[in-house]
């Protein structure tokens, strides 16, 4: 083979990554604005769309803020002085899915795609800095909704812009309450977001994640194909079951494995106010040392979590109350015999316990515990929106009566918010850390939630009290969670961890916070992000970046991916 055949792959594909490659907005300025352009480009590649101007948004029209507003979790966001998308799109086809992604990639804009506008940070419909870099476009999928449940195979098969609550409605509807799935308790999450990101929940110890159950996908890609299992390859395949949304395609469609869930499950919550006087907290700091122990041990059918939130008493004093959660997969009564085993210094009654079904209990675990219907569930707008800051922990090891003393100091400060403490192992500590991008599996004992929020002031000191406390209580937390690298959770996504540079993204830069997210399975997102994205249409302040890798092939080796010979 002559030298420059050899090294012509190589020089293609890093052309393609390069930021001076030229820009294709430039394209649509002579041809009269971008949104005339864009509806073009809609109407040609979409010709089902009877109606573009549904589809595509710009600023000036009337439906654009509404639109945008609509799913806008954290009003932190939502003040007009948000930088936000050149163009809103709101696709009700797989079809024009992929004419949107086509488009903005022919016209310079970079996607961000959003489900349910739970993102923590609003990365997928905002942008942290006035216009600068590369333009974007929102194409929110939030009309692609439908659940079809095949119990008879244990699966179903999920659009993006379904809410948690719709598929737990339509598994518990479609296998008669024998099946269930394993994910998060608010039910306004939608699943494009919730299984891109892994996904934590209330029997995650008993069957993993949400991504863990994940058996297929379709995938539109940065070049507007659609791609199913088959045709993305593994690689791709692993990277969008915990990858993180908005990095390397639109999931349009998740098949999940559901599980089998008895007809009688069981929960209780029990609260403890910590009142005036050392033996009250001594007591409290001996109960707390021992669930730490146990709780990431116990069988895989038994889950404890703790929060701790501030309780003002009949004197009108701020107190710690710290609340044990729990939910058992049987009847109240193995519920009573394994916490009399694990954690007698609780002492669960059978007046403190409520026996339910699998559904019943996703709503109890949400808040909702005087017997609403399971069709509470179908409602898009039960979630609140508020103002809010949150951030994540593991733990290795337990933390001692000293940190948790601090703890107790910190939850009555008066712009003080909540603690969650929820605790893996089981089926969470046996599924490798290369499974799939989730990488804190064994050894990770327990995440560790930080949540603050605070009413519509518009007084930044206001606001920076509240950012202050959580941004202070995660750094008292420095010497008792996990290092080397802290890990952290990207569905709680945080831009304190870093951000990438806008339009222009280091994977050496990126590292700072890529390798807190994924550990050692960073590298490989970023090869993986490299193959099927190099333009990087799919960014934000945390996507993945590219990584090109060249080594020399071994012999007899046949060219795969991101391996280049040269």
């Amino acid at each position: 083979m002559r030298p420059f055949s050899r090294l012509a792959p190589l020089l293609l594909l890093l052309v393609l990554v390069s930021p001076s490659s030229p820009q294709p907005q430039e394209l649509h300025e002579e041809a009269g604005g971008l949104q005339e352009s864009f509806l073009r480009c809609v109407s040609r590649l979409s010709p089902d769309t009877a109606d573009p101007s549904e589809l595509v948004h710009a600023p000036a029209d009337a439906s654009y803020p509404p639109l945008l507003a609509s799913t806008i979790q954290n009003l932190r966001f939502a003040s007009p002085q948000t930088p936000g998308p050149s163009l809103l799109l709101t696709p009700r086809t797989v079809t024009e899915v992929q004419a949107s992604v086509a488009c903005c990639k022919a016209h310079g804009l970079t996607v961000r795609a959003r489900s349910g506008g739970h993102d923590y940070e609003g990365l997928s419909y905002r942008a942290t800095r006035p216009s600068g870099g590369r333009p974007f476009g929102v194409i929110d999928v939030a009309a692609l909704r439908t659940v079809r449940v095949d119990a008879a195979r244990r699966v179903a098969r999920a659009q993006p812009g379904a809410t948690l609550g719709e598929l737990y409605y339509a598994v518990a509807e479609g296998s008669g309450g024998a099946l269930g799935f394993p994910a998060g308790i608010c039910p306004t999450v939608c699943v494009g977001g919730h299984l891109s990101g892994g996904g934590f929940g209330p029997v995650m110890r008993k069957y993993g994640l949400a991504a863990d159950n994940v058996v297929d996908a379709e995938v539109v890609d940065a070049g507007g194909k659609l791609l199913n299992r088959s045709a993305m390859g593994e690689d791709l395949f692993w990277a969008i079951r915990g990858g993180g949304g908005g990095s390397f395609g639109i999931v349009v469609s998740w098949t999940v494995s559901l599980v089998p869930v008895p007809s009688v499950v069981s929960a209780f919550t029990v609260r403890r106010l910590l009142r005036r006087g050392d033996e009250d907290e001594e007591a409290m700091l001996l109960l707390l040392t021992k669930w730490q122990l146990v709780a990431h041990a116990l069988p895989d059918d038994l889950f404890v979590k703790v929060a701790m939130e501030p309780k003002v008493d009949d004197g009108g004093k701020r107190r710690p109350l710290v609340v044990f959660k729990s939910l058992f997969l049987g009847n109240y009564s193995g519920m009573i015999t394994q916490m009399g085993i694990h954690l007698p210094e609780l002492d669960i009654k059978p007046s403190d316990c409520r026996e339910m079904n699998w559904i019943q209990s996703m709503l109890y675990f949400y808040g909702y515990t005087n017997g609403q219907p399971a069709e509470v569930f179908l409602d898009r707008t039960l979630q609140p929106k508020e103002y809010y800051k949150i951030k994540l922990d593991y733990l290795t090891s337990p933390i001692p009566a000293t940190g948790l003393s601090m703890l107790f100091t910190k939850i009555v400060e008066e712009q003080g918010g909540s603690i969650d403490i929820d605790p893996q192992g089981g089926r969470m500590s046996e599924i490798p850390e290369s499974d799939t991008p989730y990488a804190h599996r064994r050894g990770y004992l327990y995440n560790f939630q930080y949540y603050v929020k605070w009413g519509g002031d518009k007084n930044v000191s206001y606001e920076e009290k509240h950012l202050g406390w959580v941004r202070g209580v995660h750094e008292l937390m420095t010497p008792y969670v996990s290092n080397r690298p802290r890990a952290a959770y990207i569905n709680f996504r945080d831009l304190d961890l870093g951000q990438n540079v806008e339009g222009n993204t280091s994977y050496e830069e990126a590292k700072v916070w890529g390798r807190k997210y994924f550990r050692g399975n960073f590298r490989r997102l970023a090869m993986v992000k490299a193959e099927v994205d190099p333009d990087q249409v799919f960014w934000s302040e945390q996507s993945i970046p590219p990584l090109v890798v060249a080594r020399r092939k071994r012999k007899g080796q046949r060219h795969a991916g991101l391996v280049l010979d040269i």
